[in-house]
């Protein structure tokens, strides 16, 4: 989410220490894949590549992890995702990524960099539409094989308690009703986390050390919802 000067998170300004090379990381695949296995499309910001945690906390890494164990034979997650992207920055970066011909699953969270700048929903709908027809492109134009993930309220974090966290509530309420309309309207599946988020209020633990960002115990709540459409989706696929 904020990268200096841009986006959402954390910057020297705001806390000590520096922002996570994380932020640099798109595709973290591994080199070799197995062509038999399934493959998997993260898509999004910082919450995609686990600013502020480690990279097994990340919440695709750990999904991975959840459906191996489920008896799924999957390749290391594909993540294309950096922190403070928008939905415009996210879609230009897609152009210069190289992908698989098709992807089993893919998962698309994006939209609290476009609020945190200010942007107008209406240009968040446009771009987020485009978006999604290109997460259903990768999953072999199947929408019932793309799962958007809505997106958190960072308002009731400790940095965003100092940035009128009632505004952020209403604004990241509004972008959500949008990308759940727009998910709704093509067939793609669709797994509300925000509440989850919202838990920051009650358990402190749900933060990563920046104050901003989940932490790894949060993503895995995340993955708890994350899951059960996941497995569906695969198993149709078996």
């Amino acid at each position: 989410m904020i990268v200096a000067g841009s986006g959402l998170a954390c910057n020297d300004k705001e806390y000590p220490g520096e922002v996570s090379d994380l932020s640099k990381e798109e595709n973290t695949g591994e080199e070799k894949t197995d062509p038999k296995a399934f493959f998997y499309l993260a898509l999004g910001d910082s919450y995609t590549i686990g600013e502020s945690v480690d990279e097994n906390q990340r919440f695709p890494v750990q999904l991975v992890n959840e459906l191996r164990k489920a008896g799924f034979n999957m390749n290391s997650a594909q993540i294309v995702a950096r922190t403070g992207w928008t939905t415009d920055e996210l879609a230009a970066a897609i152009k210069n990524e190289s992908f698989e011909e098709t992807y089993n699953i893919v998962t698309l969270l994006i939209g609290v960099n476009n609020q945190y700048r200010g942007r107008s929903a209406d240009q968040y709908r446009d771009e987020f539409k485009s978006l999604l027809q290109t997460a259903i492109q990768f999953a072999g134009n199947k929408a019932q094989n793309v799962t958007v993930i809505s997106i958190p309220d960072y308002g009731v974090t400790p940095f965003g308690k100092t940035r009128n966290p009632e505004a952020i509530a209403k604004d990241i309420d509004e972008f959500n009703a949008i990308n759940l309309q727009e998910t709704q309207h093509v067939g793609a599946r669709y797994v509300n986390i925000t509440d989850i988020s919202r838990e920051v209020e009650n358990d402190a633990s749900l933060v990563a050390s920046d104050g901003l960002h989940p932490s790894g115990k949060m993503y895995r709540q995340w993955v708890e919802r994350i899951l059960p459409e996941a497995k569906e989706i695969l198993e149709s696929q078996r």
